[in-house]
């Protein structure tokens, strides 16, 4: 079948694709060097929609080439460039199409479609040459590689090859080509372990330094110097170099540490990074068609797989649901916000302090209960200004700017007078947030909003003392402030629709994942990760050793282990929230007697690490002597299977009480506020595809379809 053919058959399957232009121009490159063709890739929408390739645009594409190959044929071009729209290069295939493939011939004529429309500008006549004046990723990475040049904006925001993020291999030439370029190991970096990172993105610079593009120009004049430099390049004025690759054993190591970095990350729970790094091993001996074959094969079992399924649910779930949060009310409702006060010193207050200032650039004003504690406080958050000063993520002026606008007091009702949002960061028990709720109602405006940072505690009964309780509302934060997305908004019995709408605008200025939550014990992250780590406590204290209840879950491909994890939270925090979670449903929430004395030890956690970090965390020795386990001790398999079913079942629970509007809050919930990984879609498309669902609570958390391949 013809390319033609494929791409028009796969159009039929696709019909309401954002199509991209191809525009040819032409124009005389200086120095009379010739007429050059130039190939720009624009889908008419501004820089927000960025462009992508669908079937119909792969064609557009294709059919550009054919006319520049034509004029190359005759000798009327001396070379071809491919460039984008104003600030995006472009980003890929174009995942809406992908969502509604349903057989694998159809997932391989999308493989083959790209890569018989890309293989064709390495064919042409004259040199090509790819111009990377704004974002791009994946396939808009791909198209560029296949030319013969590159040269890249320093002012590229993100540049990428997130396949393996999502589930799915850089397919249309990525595996083959980029070793081939810049070398095994730069290679892994850029395909596995930054995809793997949480799709971490290159800037220009670093996208030069890697030997991925031969030059670096300024954003202003991009375009105009590229010309000037492929002018240089095509009269033979300049002579572009690249270091020899390295074939050797130096490729081979690359690919084990390609391999080390995924099973330290998914631990073989997901095959893409594993497909992808059989791909470049592959092609060690420069065979360029033996790698897109097997492109093709990777991409389309993977497409027909349930991993890649998860990840474009995962990732439609942050790109679009996390903007329209599921229950917020009317934003008009919503009340400005000009001044803040944060009530509390420690790190997460001043953490909080250091977020409003940057997202809000409005003053900000902390308390505490000694001057000790607020100079500490405002002293953390000048700190943290300065690092950003010195790394050049703010100048001067922005820097000062910032130390003015924070402030802190010792009287509340010197701070609090005019703020309109006030949030207490303060000890996790009832009593004190109660009493700091009633001191800040005593001074802050009628109008303001009291806000809690509780991760676990009712924040109906925290308002319950108050004059004016609609006003309160739970917006909990996640640790670290600045790097974890997720922000559950909680609504009390009696908050009302002006205060939520306010916290819902405020949300979106910090530029956090809003979900609201209803007033229930732990609200979503907390009770799903307290049950799960209930259960692998629970095995533990009956018998189970350590090493094995640990190994039990690497299957899910979690950032880190449960007793890590717990490392991280705190022993004491994670006791806690557990004594919370038991009062509330003693029959479903344990309070584990060795956890306990964990705590009471003033142990930071289970396990001794090696001061450099590079050996694997044992289990200390003085914990291992505190713990009083049973003799009942179950394999990984037996593990696994309680732990899920439990976590299903908490689930399930959690739904039918109304604590989210639907499952796909819970798992926007657990990527954005835990790291769950894309791979699992968060966690119900896991439990559905493993058939735990089903088991427990007799349905699945998801339609078939959703998540999954379409029956």
């Amino acid at each position: 079948m013809s390319t033609a053919e494929l791409l028009k058959g796969a159009a039929e399957l696709f019909p309401d694709e954002v199509v991209t232009e191809a525009h040819v121009r032409h124009l005389e490159l200086p120095g009379g060097v010739g007429t050059f063709a130039l190939i720009t890739l624009d889908n008419g929408l501004d820089h927000t929609k960025p462009t992508t390739f669908g079937p119909q645009s792969l064609a557009n594409v294709d059919a550009a080439i054919t006319r520049v190959e034509a004029e190359a044929a005759e000798g009327k071009i001396v070379g071809v460039g491919v460039t984008g729209k104003p600030f995006i290069f472009a980003v890929g295939a174009d995942l809406k199409g992908v969502e509604l493939l349903k057989r694998h011939e159809d997932a391989l004529a999308i493989g083959k479609g790209g890569h018989d429309v890309f293989k064709r500008l390495a064919g042409i006549a004259v040199p090509t040459f790819a111009y990377y004046n704004g974002a791009a990723m994946g396939g808009g990475v791909e198209i560029g590689l296949h030319c013969s040049y590159r040269t890249v904006s320093a002012a590229l925001p993100a540049f990428s090859l997130p396949e393996v993020f999502l589930g799915l291999v850089p397919g249309w030439g990525g595996c083959t080509l980029l070793p081939n370029l810049i070398g095994a190991d730069r290679a892994v970096t850029v395909i596995i372990e930054n995809s793997l990172n949480q799709n971490k993105q290159l800037k220009g610079a670093q996208v030069y330094e890697l030997g991925i593009a031969d030059a670096l120009f300024e954003g202003a004049d991009f375009l105009e110097q590229s010309l000037l430099w492929t002018a240089s390049v095509l009269s033979g004025a300049l002579t572009v170099e690249r270091p020899e690759i390295d074939r050797g054993e130096a490729w081979d190591r690359a690919v084990e540490r390609g391999r080390f970095v995924a099973d330290s990350k998914v631990h073989g729970a997901a095959p893409a990074a594993y497909r992808a790094l059989d791909i470049i091993a592959a092609v060690k001996d420069g065979d360029l068609q033996a790698g897109y074959d097997a492109e093709d094969t990777a991409l389309a079992d993977l497409i027909m797989g349930g991993e890649l399924r998860s990840g474009i649910y995962a990732f439609n779930l942050v790109q679009r649901r996390a903007k329209r949060p599921a229950g917020a009310p009317d934003k008009a409702l919503a009340r400005p916000v000009t001044k803040v006060g944060v009530v509390g010193a420690g790190l997460m207050a001043s953490q909080l302090v250091l977020l409003f200032l940057r997202r809000l650039e409005v003053p900000v004003v902390l308390t505490d209960i000694d001057q000790e504690r607020i100079d500490k406080g405002v002293g953390y958050v000048h700190a943290e200004i300065d690092k950003l000063l010195g790394k050049g993520r703010i100048n001067q002026d922005k820097a000062n700017r910032y130390k003015g606008l924070v402030t802190g007091v010792l009287d509340k009702a010197d701070g609090f007078a005019d703020a309109d949002f006030v949030i207490e960061a303060v000890f996790e028990e009832m009593g004190v947030k109660q009493k700091v709720f009633a001191e800040v109602e005593a001074v802050a405006p009628a109008h303001a909003i009291l806000a809690t940072n509780t991760s676990s505690l009712s924040v109906s009964e925290m308002a319950s003392k108050l004059k004016n309780p609609e006003r309160v509302v739970g917006f909990h934060f996640f640790n670290p402030v600045a790097i974890l997305p997720l922000l559950e908004i909680v609504r009390g019995e009696k908050t009302d629709d002006a205060s939520l709408a306010t916290a819902f605008g405020v949300a979106k200025k910090l530029r956090k994942s809003a979900v609201l939550v209803k007033d229930a014990p732990a609200f979503v992250v907390n009770r799903i990760l307290t049950r799960f780590m209930g259960e692998i406590q629970n095995v533990i204290d009956e018998g189970t050793p350590v090493d094995v209840a640990e190994r039990a879950v690497e299957p899910l491909g979690l950032p880190m282990s449960p007793l890590v994890l717990l490392e991280l939270v705190g022993p004491a925090i994670g006791l806690h929230v557990s004594e919370t979670l038991n009062r509330a449903f003693p029959d479903r929430f344990t309070v584990s007697q060795n956890l306990a004395a964990v705590v009471k030890a003033g142990k930071r956690g289970f396990y001794v690490h090696a001061a450099d970090n590079t050996a694997k965390p044992e289990l200390d020795p003085e914990v291992a002597a505190l713990l009083k386990q049973g003799d009942t001790a179950l394999t990984e398999e037996q593990t696994r299977a309680r732990v899920l079913d439990a976590v299903a079942q908490e689930i399930g629970l959690m739904l039918a009480e109304g604590v989210v509007a639907e499952a796909q809050d819970i798992d926007l919930c657990l990527l954005t506020g835990a790291g769950w990984p894309f791979h699992l879609g968060g966690i119900t498309p896991y439990l559905d595809r493993e058939g735990v669902s089903q088991r427990v609570n007799g349905k699945r958390f998801l339609e078939p379809g959703v998540a999954s391949v379409p029956a």
